[in-house]
C-alpha cells in the first residue's frame, strides 16, 4: 500500500495566549498543498521495521510512533513501513505530522479498524497538534493547539503558489522562545473574508518577527515575493517556508540565490 502524505501552509497565525499546559493557544488557517509529497508505503511483515530515504530522519519519527501508537489500542500485525522524505524538515510544511495523519489512515485500511474520521482525528491529537489536520485534508481554521478544527470554504484555485525553502532549520522551540501573544486583533477568519490584495494589511504570522531577526534572509524572500507580484506573502507555520500567492507565475525569481522553489497552479 502506497499513499503520498502532503504538505500544507498556514495562511495567517495568531499566537493568542499561553496555556497552562505550557502550550499556546493559536489562531491559524491550514491548507492543503497536494502537489508537494512524502512518499509513505506500508507492507505486511514478519518484523516490525522502519526505513527511509530522501531527507534524512530520525528513526524515532512521527511515523513510527504513529503504528506504535495505534498497535496499543488496536490488534494489529507487524509491518514494513518505508518513508521517502521530500517535504523539507523544519520549514513549516507539517510534513511529519503529514506522515503521521497518513500511517494511521493506511493502518486503518489496510487492517479493516473501520475508525470513523473523527476517531481518527482524536488518535491524531496524542500525535501532534498538527497531525488531526491531515486527517480530513481540507482548508480549515485551526484554534486551541491547533487541534480544534473548523472546516473552511477559503479556495486559492486558479492562483499560483510559489514555495520558496531556504536552507535554514527553525525548531518549533526555537520559535516559540521569544513570542509575545496578543488576544486582542482582528479574527483570521475575518480578514480571510477580504479581497486578498488586503490581507496584507493585517495577515499575520506571529512568527515571522523573531525569525526575520534571527535570519535576515527570510525577510528578504518575503519582499522579493512581493517585489515580483505577489497577492500575498508569509512565512508557513514556525518557518522557515516563505510562500507567495500570484494570480500568474512569476518569472524564475530565485534562479540565482541558490534557494530551492516549487510553485505549481492549485486545482
Amino acid at each position: 500500500m502506497v499513499t503520498f502524505p502532503n504538505a500544507k501552509i498556514n495562511i495567517g497565525l495568531h499566537i493568542l495566549k499561553k496555556r497552562e499546559d505550557g502550550f499556546h493557544n493559536i489562531s491559524t488557517c491550514m491548507y492543503p498543498v497536494y502537489f508537494l509529497t512524502d512518499i509513505l508505503e506500508i507492507i505486511l511483515s514478519n518484523t516490525i521495521n522502519f526505513t527511509s530515504s530522501g531527507i534524512i530522519i530520525d528513526t524515532e519519527n512521527l511515523c513510527v510512533k504513529a503504528y506504535n501508537f495505534l498497535k496499543k489500542k488496536k490488534k494489529i500485525s507487524n509491518i514494513h513501513l518505508h518513508l521517502h522524505k521530500i517535504i523539507n524538515i523544519g520549514g513549516g510544511l507539517g510534513g511529519g505530522s503529514s506522515d503521521a495523519a497518513f500511517v494511521l489512515k493506511m493502518l486503518n485500511d489496510l487492517f479493516f479498524l473501520h475508525l470513523t474520521n473523527l476517531e481518527l482525528e482524536e488518535y491524531a491529537g496524542e500525535l501532534g497538534s498538527d497531525v488531526p489536520f491531515f486527517i480530513n485534508n481540507r482548508p480549515s481554521f485551526a484554534e486551541g493547539k491547533g487541534n480544534l478544527l473548523t472546516e473552511s470554504d477559503i479556495s486559492l484555485r486558479g492562483y499560483f503558489l510559489l514555495l520558496v525553502f531556504p536552507n535554514i532549520f527553525i525548531s518549533t522551540k526555537e520559535a516559540y522562545s521569544h513570542i509575545i501573544p496578543d488576544n486582542n486583533r482582528k479574527p483570521i477568519e475575518q480578514i480571510l473574508s477580504l479581497p486578498m490584495r488586503e490581507w496584507k494589511k493585517y495577515l499575520e504570522n506571529d512568527f515571522e518577527k523573531n525569525a526575520f531577526k534571527t535570519y535576515p534572509l527570510l525577510k528578504e524572500i518575503k519582499e522579493t515575493l512581493y517585489q515580483n507580484g505577489a497577492l500575498y506573502a508569509s512565512m508557513s507555520g514556525s518557518g522557515s517556508t516563505l510562500y507567495g500567492i500570484f494570480e500568474k507565475e512569476p518569472p524564475q525569481i530565485f534562479e540565482n540565490n541558490n534557494l530551492h522553489t516549487k510553485g505549481q497552479y492549485i486545482s
